[in-house]
């Protein structure tokens, strides 16, 4: 069984009003065969969490530490990170322009596995992979990511996935700009990547619709970079029909009272 560990996890990112805390403290373990979704306002942290585990220069750690499988991830290269078992679909796929679909694939599973895939097998593997996803064959001729609708950039990202088999996936927004169709193939092609590895998910997301083809055993609520609240399945339906004013009013009552706290010692 592979471990993600993530412990008290601080970090910030430099602006022009110089360093600003971005994660606050962050507690969070995943586990093979678990899947996790992380839920919250715009703002909360989410995607500073994802990339910071796959190792984003922009983002600094300030403090606690994430682990795999006890391994310490920050002391690891980006590379050495995808090698060790992470994978990261981002919520923006950049284009690799001169680099087609299937040489990407195949140089990115030479350098996780360490040698190069027999080439009948890895080509068999593709086709399968992008008929499941309903991908036309000529992208894999293509470079990457280059004229790709949105859609077409997230089913990309779900072909990595079922093609490189990480042991634990963390998926950013995955469901950003899709339409329904496309949404239900994507959640297909992770819940067939996940049946197939037994692989760990941390799915970033604002919105309910895609836990209804990807189900959640775990749901956290990141709130101004802390875990605001932690359940299961049943805590995304009541944020479905609650949304997160009581997060946001109790941040704001808090921010008040500090505020009162301060003018009261200044008058002292």
């Amino acid at each position: 069984m592979s471990v993600l560990e993530i412990r008290d996890l601080h970090v910030s990112v430099e602006t022009e009003a110089g360093s600003t805390p971005i994660l606050n403290g962050v507690n969070l373990t995943i586990r093979t065969g678990e899947t996790h979704a992380i839920m919250g306002p715009n703002g909360s942290g989410k995607s500073t969490l994802a990339y910071t585990i796959a190792g984003h220069p922009k983002y600094t750690v300030t403090g606690g530490a994430i682990t795999l499988d006890g391994e310490d991830v920050l002391a690891m290269t980006v590379d050495q990170r995808a090698r060790a078992g992470l994978f990261l679909a981002m919520q923006y796929p950049v284009e690799i322009p001169g680099v087609t679909v299937t040489n990407f694939l195949r140089t990115a599973k030479t350098a996780i596995d360490g040698h190069a895939p027999a080439v009948r097998t890895w080509l068999k593997d593709i086709k399968t992979s992008m008929k499941n996803l309903r991908m036309d064959p000529a992208f894999a001729q293509r470079n990457v990511n280059e004229g790709f609708s949105g859609g077409e950039k997230k089913r990309h990202e779900i072909l990595q996935l079922e093609l490189l088999k990480p042991k634990v996936a963390i998926l950013d927004e995955t469901d950003s700009g899709l339409d329904v169709d496309a949404l239900k193939i994507v959640s297909e092609g992770v819940n067939r990547a996940k049946a197939e590895t037994n692989l760990g998910v941390l799915l970033i997301t604002h919105y309910t619709r895609i836990l209804r083809y990807i189900h959640p055993d775990f749901v956290h609520v990141l709130v101004k970079g802390r875990v605001a609240e932690e359940g299961g399945p049943e805590l995304a339906q009541r944020l479905e029909e609650e949304g997160y004013d009581r997060f946001l009013e109790g941040e704001a009552e808090s921010a008040v009272e500090s505020a009162i706290e301060l003018a009261d010692s200044a008058e002292a």
